[in-house]
C-alpha cells in the first residue's frame, strides 16, 4: 500500500538531480508516438484519452517544453507581441488582460510593450519584437500612419491593429466606430431637451479616437440645430488631469453648459473629480455622459451614463484575427472588424 508514495518521493528526488525532462521520458510514461505527444506540444487535435496521459506525464516529470529549439525548428516561438500606448491607461489594461486570457487558451505566451505616448518609441518597440521572433504582433497605435509597421511587413509577421487604423496601408484591424458611438450618446442629451453641450477629448490632430468622437458630437448637434461655440469644445491629451481642468473651466463659464460629453474614461474620471469639488450637483446642475465603463461608474454616486465598448469581445477577435494569419488561414485581404457599442443608462443625465 506504501508503494505509490514511495514512488513519487524517488521521482521527485530523482528529477532534482537529473537533467530535465524531455518528449522522449513523456513516451516511456503514458507509451504514445512521438508523433502524438508532438502533435499535443504544438497545438495540435490528439484523442482525449491521449491528451489525459500526455497531460498527466507532463505533471508528473515537471515537463517543461524548451521553447527555443521548438522554435528553431517549426519557425514558431508561441509567442505574440503587443504594443500599446499607454501601458497606465485602465483601458490599455483591460483590453491586455482580455488578450493575455484568450492567448493562454491557445498555450500562446504574451510579450508587452509599452510606447509611452512617443512614437519613436513606439517604432522601437516594433524592431524589439521583431528581433525577439514573436509569430505575430498586436498593436494599439499611436501613429496616425502605417511608416513605423514596415518592418514587420518586411519581416513577413502578422500584425493586427486594436482600436485604431492607421493611414498609408490597409491592416487587419478590430475596433468600434467612435464617430457613431459619439453621435449616439449625444443624441441621448439632445433627447432630454438639453441644449448646450460641451466635450472634453483628445486633441483631434494627434488622437485618432478623439478626432473620430469629436466628429460623432459635431454630427448630432448640426442635426439638431444646436450651436458648437469654442467654449464648448475643450480638446487636449488623453489625461485624468485634463478632464480635471476641462470641467473647470466648463463650469466657471458666464454661461455654461447643462451636459457635458466626456469622451475618454480618463477625462471622464477628471472631469467627475471636479464635479465632487464643485457647489454643482449632477444631474440637478449638470449632466454627465462618460466612455468606457470600466470601474467609475460603479462607484461614483450618481451612477454615470457610458458608452460601453466590448472590450472582452474587441480583445478576443484581434487574437482570433492574428492566430489565423499565424497559422495561415486568414483572408488575403485586410479586413475591418468594427464592434457595436451601447449605452448604459445611470442617473446622471436630467431631462430638462
Amino acid at each position: 500500500m506504501d508503494c505509490p508514495a514511495l514512488w513519487t518521493v524517488t521521482s521527485v528526488c530523482r528529477k532534482e538531480n537529473a537533467m530535465p525532462s524531455t518528449i522522449r521520458d513523456i513516451k516511456e510514461v503514458t507509451g504514445l508516438s512521438l508523433a502524438t505527444i508532438s502533435k499535443y506540444l504544438n497545438g495540435g487535435n490528439v484523442l482525449p484519452e491521449n491528451r489525459l496521459l500526455i497531460e498527466k506525464a507532463i505533471e508528473e516529470l515537471h515537463y517543461e517544453p524548451n521553447e527555443l529549439a521548438r522554435g528553431l525548428v517549426t519557425n514558431r516561438t508561441r509567442t505574440v507581441g503587443v504594443v500599446v500606448y499607454d501601458i497606465g491607461s485602465m483601458f490599455n489594461g483591460t483590453l491586455l488582460r482580455h488578450i493575455g486570457q484568450a492567448l493562454r487558451k491557445e498555450k500562446y505566451g504574451l510579450l508587452i510593450c509599452d510606447s509611452r505616448g512617443d512614437e519613436t518609441v513606439e517604432a522601437e518597440n516594433i524592431r524589439f519584437l521583431i528581433n525577439k521572433k514573436v509569430d505575430g504582433i498586436i498593436v494599439l497605435p499611436i501613429s496616425r500612419t502605417a511608416g513605423f509597421l514596415r518592418p514587420v511587413s518586411e519581416a513577413g509577421i502578422p500584425v493586427v491593429l486594436l482600436d485604431r487604423p492607421v493611414e498609408g496601408e490597409t491592416i487587419d484591424c478590430v475596433r468600434i466606430d467612435n464617430r457613431r458611438a459619439a453621435y449616439q450618446a449625444v443624441s441621448l442629451l439632445i433627447r432630454n431637451n438639453h441644449r448646450r453641450i460641451a466635450i472634453i477629448c483628445s486633441d483631434e490632430e494627434n488622437e485618432y479616437t478623439g478626432f473620430e468622437r469629436l466628429k460623432g458630437y459635431k454630427d448630432a448637434m448640426k442635426e439638431a440645430g444646436l450651436p458648437t461655440p469654442p467654449e464648448y469644445i475643450r480638446k487636449r491629451d488623453h489625461s485624468i488631469e485634463f478632464g480635471y481642468e476641462a470641467m473647470k473651466e466648463l463650469l466657471s463659464l458666464k454661461e455654461r453648459p447643462t451636459a457635458v460629453f466626456m469622451s475618454n474614461y480618463e477625462v471622464s474620471l477628471g472631469a467627475v473629480m471636479a464635479v465632487n469639488e464643485s457647489d454643482l450637483g449632477c444631474p440637478s446642475d449638470i449632466s454627465l455622459m462618460g466612455f468606457d465603463d470600466l470601474i467609475l461608474s460603479h462607484i461614483v454616486k450618481p451612477r454615470l451614463h457610458m458608452v460601453v465598448q466590448p472590450m472582452k469581445e474587441m480583445g478576443e477577435k484581434a487574437v482570433e484575427t492574428l492566430l489565423l494569419k499565424i497559422r495561415g488561414k486568414g483572408s488575403d485581404y485586410a479586413t475591418e472588424i468594427i464592434m457595436k457599442t451601447r449605452i448604459s443608462e445611470g442617473d446622471s443625465v436630467l431631462k430638462l
